[in-house]
């Protein structure tokens, strides 16, 4: 048998597939769920202090090839949240990521302040959604300094509040000049690790019969197959240029992973856990399944033993 499992920040995965934050990660039973259908781990869609509506319908649009998304974060706020989590606490033990996410700097220390007491296993900092500029701006994840001082700001809230011992990871946006500095610079702020990579855009569509926008907020995110090279490059950077404790940098890929082989691809470029997203959309809830099988018939064919022997050996070759 291939010998699946990870262990990303301390935190053993039975295997490297995750939810990503922002695809069924509303209730407790639909994340339990996805556990079931053979997914690692999940991640919650972002929380925020307070309740956040979102953008109006319609928020998403794709084919085969790629997607667009303009949901605008919405959320029923930290009690809610906190509700969700315990329920999925009873139904499975697998590892739980909480995804938190602000406006305005302040936003980000308020409801990190509250995360601890919810007891996930990871938190993922939110600072590269592309499709809220109207409302707050240019993310800031696109700028060493702000990306730094949110991360700074929000590692003093989890210790302050009893989470010193809960491993941060930034989500990460595609859509800057030099993502590698920006990774740096919240490592260097109190990051553990890097989630690489947050959607694609701003990028827009036009139905051409009716002559308007497809999305109510003309704007939206890109994921879907057409940026997994993107993605893939995007890993491999990160995993080069930055260490931590010696070594390659823990890192959550996600972008356009939709099977076994973009799977594989995405570890040997550099990550240890592997995010899906809108996969589900192209292949069902059941892809966790679908893609872990696919895994482990590629590693029985390669002669590959134990999955996480494959993490960044794309470096060990070139």
């Amino acid at each position: 048998m291939v010998d699946l499992s990870v262990e990303f920040c301390g935190v053993k995965f039975e295997n490297p597939l995750v939810l990503a934050s922002g695809v069924l990660g509303i209730t407790g039973d639909g994340m339990a769920r996805v556990i079931e259908h053979g997914a690692g781990g999940v991640t919650s869609k972002s929380w925020w202090d307070f309740p956040h509506k979102g953008h109006p319908n319609p928020t998403m649009f794709g084919n085969e090839s790629w997607f667009m998304n303009a949901v605008g974060l919405p959320d029923a706020g930290p009690e809610k949240a906190a509700e969700e989590i315990a329920r999925y606490r009873k139904k499975t033990k697998a590892p739980f990521i909480a995804n938190i996410v602000g406006g305005v700097m302040e936003d980000f220390g308020k409801i990190a302040a509250k995360v601890p007491a919810m007891k996930p296993d990871l938190v993922e900092l939110n600072i590269s959604c592309p499709n809220v500029h109207d409302e707050f701006g240019k993310p800031m994840a696109c700028s060493v300094s702000k990306a730094a001082e949110v991360t700074s700001l929000v590692r003093q809230r989890l210790d302050e509040n009893g989470g010193k011992d809960l491993k941060l990871i930034v989500k990460l946006s595609p859509n800057v000049e030099d993502i590698v500095s920006i990774g740096r610079s919240v490592l260097d702020a109190g990051a553990d690790g890097l989630t690489a990579v947050n959607t694609f855009g701003p990028a827009m569509h036009i139905n051409i019969e009716t002559r308007q926008h497809v999305l109510a907020n003309r704007y939206g995110g890109l994921s879907g197959p057409a940026v997994k090279p993107m993605t893939i490059r995007i890993v491999h950077d990160l995993y080069r240029d930055l260490k931590v404790n010696g070594g390659g940098v823990p890192i959550v890929g996600t972008g356009g992973i939709s099977t076994g082989r973009d799977a594989i691809e995405v570890m040997m470029a550099g990550a240890t856990l592997v995010g899906m997203g809108t996969a589900v959309h192209l292949r069902g809830p059941e892809v966790f399944g679908l893609v872990r099988d696919e895994m482990i018939a590629w590693c029985e064919a390669n002669g590959v033993q134990k999955l996480s022997d494959l993490i960044g050996t794309v470096h060990e070759n070139s």
